[in-house]
């Protein structure tokens, strides 16, 4: 089943002082792109936490926030010493060298001189399951966000495979309708002479064979095929489907290019308008 790229998950573990969450969000990329935010990780968590989610979440700019629920009367608040020594050394080169007396209040509040011990580490298993239930949460928004990017593009693939069976009928129409227009054109020109129809027919079978789009209209036809077959997969296919989206955008480019007929024109420009609304669509697909 298809998946979007975009989604959000929390998750949480532990109780009471030992309380952990941990939040995802995730929005298209065409990478894996982590950022972390929140309570700092040990090197090894942090790496751990990177191959779970690389198994997991697979595509997209994800940003994992880690956060302690310690509550604020029970975290330890200590006095920054080391802060206080060095603000005090510069405040008495500040007098010797200028000769400007200045008080700490001036350029401090308390508040800068105290901190919060956090707790050197947390517990990993603690941090894992959380991490798992907010996975958990991404990926069921994911797929349900990608049902839908999936009907909405079968939808419109379906629409493409009809308009190009349309141009083919058309275009199949295109060397009768040409010969006769060539046929009454010519004789209007003549102004009742012979007319050579061998000529005629050598004239029309040469812009005929101009104006052939068979080969892009199979081509057109065997990618339909490919692309409800992607949107079918559990796999992800998001690259696969902009890949064959740019094949299908070429050969649809080279019949507009190619025939000169109206009908098949009108065709192609909203052939043009499908693709580019799949286009924006597989952005986002996993």
């Amino acid at each position: 089943m298809i998946k979007s790229m975009t989604g959000f998950g929390r998750g949480s573990a532990g109780r009471g002082t030992k309380r952990i969450e941990v939040e995802i969000r995730s929005v298209n990329s065409r990478f894996l792109d982590m950022k972390f935010r929140g309570f700092y990780l040990n090197p090894e968590t942090e790496q751990d936490i990177r191959k779970i989610l690389e198994n997991q979440i697979i595509r997209g700019n994800v940003q994992i926030r880690i956060e302690s629920k310690v509550p604020q009367d029970v975290q330890n608040i200590g006095f920054n010493k080391e802060r206080f020594e060095i603000i005090q050394d510069v405040l008495k080169n500040i007098h010797v060298n200028y000769g400007q007396r200045m008080n700490l209040s001036d350029i401090i509040s308390t508040n800068d001189l105290l901190k919060i011990n956090e707790p050197e580490s947390l517990n990993q298993n603690l941090i894992v399951k959380a991490l798992e239930e907010s996975i958990k949460q991404l990926n069921e928004m994911r797929l349900a966000e990608g049902t839908e990017i999936q009907k909405d593009i079968l939808n419109r693939a379906y629409k493409l495979q009809d308009m190009i069976e349309l141009i083919d009928e058309t275009s199949n129409n295109y060397s009768s309708l040409k010969q006769s227009q060539m046929k009454e054109k010519i004789s209007e020109l003549l102004n009742g002479e012979s007319l050579d129809e061998s000529r005629l027919i050598q004239e029309v079978a040469y812009l005929t064979e101009r104006a052939d789009v068979t080969e892009e209209i199979v081509r057109c036809r065997s990618h339909f095929i490919q692309l409800i077959d992607y949107l079918n997969n559990s796999e992800p296919v998001g690259k696969r489907i902009n890949f064959l989206v740019q094949e299908i955008g070429r050969e649809v480019n080279t019949i507009g290019s190619k025939s000169h007929q109206p009908e098949v024109t009108k065709y192609v420009i909203e052939m043009k308008s499908e693709l580019e609304k799949i286009r924006e669509q597989v952005q986002n697909i996993l």
